[in-house]
């Protein structure tokens, strides 16, 4: 047992959600409707400054549209909101924070933020424990009959070591890092990865920067049919079921879905800019060594390989398998019946998050109704 678990808890909850972003709003929005009070039965915790969960930290040039899709959260239409009639002049981190800040607003949910979740674990009674770190470095403790985990990715980017990296002496940052493409003017830039954020460094570094290469660790497969795309998303969320089920660590969605060629990207194709290469072979000094031998100047490498589940506050419930995932069947962990993770596995797309909150939240109640 931690000591979090044996200290007083300082306030008790029927369920906390940790994460407010779009599983987590969802989640909190069909809680409330179900009955419970947030502040009290329901506390929601997000570790952000803000509303807009992740988005609010993506760089300034990302416009709706030029990524994945963003759906509307459930009860967002009935306040007049629909993302698909936002502004898309404005970055994207601004329209989604606005519109989640006036959801929260509208369905009085409560979020306290900034606070982090230190752990959860279990208690001698029997409940969970969430302590819960505040700004000034103070932590409080939340005793809960049940838990929902939303803390989605972000938090965790995944950079991979290759050989080199730690000798290479130009600049390496991963997506959060990335602020504006101005930062590497007149510079050679290497980006790796082969998802939509690196897609968006290149068409964005495009006559801003000196050069670019564009490496990968698999054929980045574009996709220009929606029937194609239809079957693929499916094909890639039963993937992501059997990972979560497995306990394994979940695959990236985009390599089982292809990249949608939007006309912005078409464009980037017919220019030369979205051209990948296979992965470089190691780093040095000044930049990568090519599987072919190539030596490639950089004066930064972007490395946008993703992220993981951000799970490490669970630690202590020792729900990690050898396979690194945490065995989760429909949104549950088998392990503890009493944590849920929300936007985990096949629901890491934002409708599968949305699809989602609704069948969480009713497995949730019937869970507190069992006792």
């Amino acid at each position: 047992m931690t000591d979090d678990a044996q200290a007083p808890a300082d306030q008790h909850a029927r369920v906390v959600v940790i994460g407010a972003g779009q599983a987590g709003l969802s989640v909190g929005y069909h809680l409330r409707r179900l009955g419970l009070s947030p502040g009290s039965d329901l506390v929601l915790l997000d570790r952000s400054p803000s509303t807009g969960g992740a988005w609010q930290f993506r760089w300034e040039a990302l416009r709706l549209g030029a990524a994945h899709r963003v759906h509307d959260l459930p009860g967002m239409n009935a306040m007049g909101l629909w993302f698909d009639d936002a502004d898309r002049a404005r970055p994207a981190r601004d329209v989604v924070g606005e519109y989640y800040r006036r959801f929260e607003q509208h369905y009085d949910l409560r979020v306290r933020r900034p606070v982090a979740v230190s752990s959860v674990s279990r208690t001698a009674d029997g409940e969970l424990c969430v302590a819960v770190r505040a700004a000034d470095g103070s932590t409080t403790r939340i005793t809960a009959e049940v838990v929902v985990n939303a803390s989605g990715t972000w938090g965790t980017p995944f950079v991979p070591w290759y050989p080199g990296r730690d000798v290479f002496r130009g600049r390496q940052l991963d997506t959060t890092e990335y602020r504006s493409a101005t930062e590497f003017a007149g510079q050679d830039v290497v980006v790796v990865g082969g998802g939509t954020s690196a897609i968006g460094f290149l068409l964005e570094l495009d006559g801003v920067a000196a050069r670019t290469r564009w490496f990968t660790r698999r054929p980045v497969v574009w996709s220009e049919s929606s029937a194609l795309d239809l079957e693929s998303a499916v094909a890639a969320v039963d993937e992501q079921d059997r990972a979560a089920r497995a306990g394994e660590t979940l695959p990236s969605i985009v390599s089982g879905t292809g990249v949608p060629v939007s006309r912005r990207i078409r464009a980037g194709l017919d220019r030369g800019v979205l051209r990948n290469e296979p992965m470089f072979r190691e780093l040095d000094e000044t930049g990568v060594v090519t599987a072919d031998g190539e030596h490639v100047h950089a004066d930064a490498v972007i490395w946008a390989t993703g992220f993981r589940a951000d799970l490490r506050h669970l630690a202590p419930l020792h729900l990690r398998t050898a396979a690194g995932g945490i065995v989760v069947e429909d949104g549950r962990s088998v392990d503890e019946p009493r944590l849920f993770l929300a936007g985990y596995g096949p629901q890491a797309s934002t409708i599968g998050a949305n699809r989602a909150g609704r069948r969480i939240a009713r497995q949730v109640m019937d869970a507190l109704a069992d006792g």
